[in-house]
């Protein structure tokens, strides 16, 4: 590749080196019309002689440094997705990335990560979020097996328009989710609030997910295949409903009904 292709066991080499290499910097990926920020993972699976993982020091050293070198090649306000892998971010540290992005004219729109802490700290500051599994964010080969859900995100706040939620596992939020926003979950969808935004639970085809919440006013509900509109009119009284999936397609009982049925 960018190895003389003359010397061929150099170029092997020189390409394996230079891929352990990349991996250990900040980088900047254009994928599908995005800008992609890549940042290297805390943990380097598999590869006991790998140099220890970088401070958050030398990570803002080096985007500094890429941002500077690259501004003149991107288009003002081009959307950013921060891909933080394994790393542990706080919502002071991402604000920074977010502002550093800002003096260029681009703008941070999403975070995936496979830190619960990382995405509950994106979620809280009002990025969209993703949170993926360590080996779907570390490595670039599928895994054919299923794999068992991930752990609850548990989030305490409000989903406001724009704002996107995606889990592999079951997503518990104890606030509103507004119109506009989305919540994607593997497992099942539980909102202590109003549900007024879009849901998708069993998001991976489990028909058996459910999604719970105290005001069902969803603007848009998925379960696996399945897919409903919400009401067109409001109902007139508000009870704690669960939503799932029936012959029938999707169907929304009281609670306390469902306990009934399916206890």
């Amino acid at each position: 590749m960018s190895s003389d292709a003359s010397d061929a066991s150099v170029s092997t080499t020189s390409t394996s080196t230079q891929e352990v290499s990349t991996n250990l910097q900040v980088r900047f990926k254009t994928e599908e019309g995005k800008l992609l920020l890549l940042l290297p993972p805390e943990s380097n699976h598999g590869d006991m002689e790998s140099p220890t993982a970088m401070t958050w020091t030398e990570i803002w050293q080096q985007l500094k440094q890429r941002l500077k070198a690259g501004e003149r090649f991107w288009q003002p306000k081009t959307e950013v997705e921060l891909i933080a892998f394994d790393r542990l971010l706080d919502t002071r540290q991402l604000q920074e990335i977010a502002e550093a992005l800002l003096e260029v004219e681009l703008k941070l729109e999403k975070i995936s990560t496979s830190r619960r802490q990382t995405a509950v700290a994106a979620a809280t500051v009002g990025y969209s979020v993703e949170q993926k599994s360590v080996l779907s964010t570390l490595s670039q080969t599928p895994v054919e097996k299923v794999q068992p859900l991930a752990e609850p995100l548990y989030l305490q706040m409000t989903v406001r328009s724009g704002v996107e939620i995606r889990h592999p596992g079951t997503i518990i939020i104890v606030g509103d989710l507004n119109p506009g926003g989305s919540v994607i979950a593997d497992g099942d969808i539980l909102v202590w609030g109003r549900l007024r935004g879009v849901v998708h639970a069993g998001a991976k085809g489990n028909s058996k997910s459910v999604i719970i919440t105290l005001q069902m006013e969803p603007t848009l509900i998925r379960i696996a295949e399945q897919v409903a509109r919400g009401p067109e009119k409001a109902p007139v009284q508000f009870y704690p409903e669960v939503a799932y999936v029936v012959d029938q397609g999707i169907r929304i009982s009281r609670a306390k009904d469902f306990a009934k049925i399916y206890r």
